[in-house]
């Protein structure tokens, strides 16, 4: 079941003659319901200026627009903050090109119920309430100066200042909960008690919202009144996972064998058998497509976790339209639990390493700088790879470089378990052997272990096996297995893997930027970390040695 909502709102002009509030509700169904909620907004523009009424309709909406606009991938307050920091821009930015409008500003709150939970953002002193079980509970708090001179001025509001900042807060929701989101015009007449009465006796959201705002002007109100009521009738499945769930019913399908003809598909070849999924190359038999179909083995059937983490696989795969991805291919006829993306002849970066392909320092750049700009699609998206190495890198016989499996991939409108970090530990920064997240940041080091692989077929801290709880001291410098690599890429390198996590590159397009500019801008050799960090203990004891043997030094001298 979907969420299911009721919603009422109404905005009067209060003595003043210009309403300069604005409210907006958007109530999306289906897929994009389920992936990005429904969102309401109410802004008060900042009584005295023109541009009051502009500020506060443009934010309303351009948030209810631009929101939906987001990658269903990013969680709803990056969303939200990307959509508002732009918005807040722009209020700046026709302020100062229009005289009449300088200082135009709103106040902002919008609310984001999806799922099983809501978000709130708000600047400003419009309000959020909510009702639950017969008790109202302001959510949001007001950004005014204390100053009993200044308290009815803002501090923060949306166009007041380029440092834009919002308060952001969520939780879980229960059926039968109602929202409020009103201005000054109604919460400056009500004390929350009378709010909580309104609510209660009006149970049909238009009949809230259109009392709440009448009963405002009629108990003296001298400001423009608006409120959105939001009440929440039916929750639907857990989670984003769990939404997916009718998905999850198909069965598994059998071991195929060449040959074989199901769904209008033919099995041409098995080309990958893990211990829990399985590829193969099949044939459209109507358009003649050659696609790649990936299942989960037959004794799986049970594993609800392999089978979501499949659905979840092919959730991200469906939103990442990238050259350096494979693309996916709808199964209009599925009968099975299985998804199809699209083929390309080649070979992985690993499967070159077993040939005994030598890689140049130009082949290694030029995979870098490609894999730099794939990764950089993907953590655009707010998607982590955590798996990056030459087994999931493909060269495709046009030269195009893809990155595959995205099967632990986590996007941050995930719910992700907790326990060990997924990875192959050699391709693992240290910090996650300390039970650190894994996140974007990581696919960087990854990305530095895989380069300095495959120019030296070594590891900067030696290959790691599964279950070891290996010490790292400072990475080998790869000239020492390869001196024909240049310092300027040699400190690339020995960057993208430190040891300390301050020190590496910070984003995909920083370490796209050093590898572009080569020689020209060569970066800086990353400092060795002193003895004294590395390695406190050791660091003591030969102080205490040192301090020992001065001693007897001393001593001897003094018993001549």
């Amino acid at each position: 079941m979907p969420l299911s909502t009721r919603v009422g709102h109404s905005s009067l002009t209060g003595p003043r003659e210009r309403n300069e509030d604005f409210c907006g509700v958007v109530t999306p169904e289906g897929v994009e319901l389920e992936n990005k909620g429904l969102i309401a907004a109410v802004a008060d523009g900042i009584g005295g200026h023109r541009g009051g009424r502009e500020a506060a309709e443009y934010t309303v909406r351009g948030l209810l627009a631009d929101y939906y606009a987001t990658p269903d991938t990013w969680s709803v307050p990056h969303a939200l903050d990307k959509v508002l920091v732009a918005l807040n821009r722009w209020v700046l930015a026709e302020a100062g090109r229009q005289p009449e409008l300088a200082g135009m500003a709103t106040t902002l709150t919008a609310l984001v119920l999806r799922g099983r939970r809501y978000v709130s953002a708000h600047v400003g002193d419009s309000r959020l309430y909510l009702l639950r079980d017969g008790l109202v509970t302001q959510l949001t708090s007001d950004h005014v100066w204390e100053h009993p001179e200044l308290k009815n001025v803002l501090s923060r509001a949306v166009g007041l200042d380029r440092y834009f900042m919002l308060d952001f807060a969520d939780g879980e929701l229960n059926e039968g909960d109602c929202f409020l989101l009103c201005s000054d015009g109604v919460w400056g007449v009500f004390g929350d008690q009378r709010i909580g009465e309104t609510l209660l006796a009006h149970p049909d959201a238009q009949s809230a919202a259109a009392a709440l705002v009448s009963l405002a002007l009629a108990s003296g109100g001298q400001d423009n009144a608006s409120a959105v009521v939001v009440r929440v009738e039916g929750l639907p499945k857990q989670n984003l996972r769990d939404s997916l769930e009718g998905t999850a019913r198909l069965p598994l399908p059998p071991r195929f064998k060449p040959g074989q003809v199901f769904d209008g598909l033919r099995i041409e070849e098995e080309v990958h058998d893990s211990r829990t999924t399985l590829l193969y190359r099949v044939r459209n038999e109507e358009s003649g497509q050659q696609l790649v179909m990936k299942t989960l083995r037959p004794e799986m059937a049970e594993d609800g976790d392999e089978i979501r983490a499949l659905i979840m696989e092919e959730w991200r795969a469906r939103r990442v339209v990238s050259p350096f991805f494979a693309h996916l291919v709808p199964a209009e006829r599925r009968s099975c639990l299985y998804y199809l993306q699209t083929w390309h002849e080649g070979a992985t970066l690993q499967r070159m390493l077993d040939t005994d392909l030598h890689f140049t320092i130009a082949d290694v750049v030029q995979h870098g700088i490609r894999l730099m700009k794939g990764l950089s699609a993907l953590h655009r998206l707010d998607i982590a790879h955590r798996d990056i190495k030459p087994d999931n890198i493909h060269i495709g016989r046009d030269g195009s470089l893809r990155i595959l499996d995205l099967g632990v991939a986590v996007s941050l409108s995930e719910d992700e378990a907790g326990g060990a970090s997924p990875g192959t530990p050699s391709y693992m920064a240290p910090e996650l052997f300390s039970g650190a997240p894994a996140v974007a940041a990581h696919d960087l080091y990854a990305a530095g272990v895989t380069l300095y692989h495959l120019l030296t077929r070594k590891y900067p801290y030696g290959e790691i096996e599964p279950f070891q709880h290996p010490r790292f001291g400072e990475p080998l410098a790869p000239t020492r297995y390869r001196p024909d690599i240049p310092g300027w890429l040699e400190n690339i390198l020995l960057k993208a893997v430190s040891k300390n996590p301050e020190h590496r590159f910070e984003t995909a397009e920083e370490f796209l930027l050093a590898l572009e500019r080569g020689a020209s801008r060569p970066v800086s050799r990353p400092r060795a970390t002193p003895l004294a960090l590395r390695n406190p203990v050791l660091t003591w004891r030969l102080i205490a040695g040192i301090s020992i043997i001065l001693n007897l030094v001393c001593l001897m001298l003094l018993m001549r």
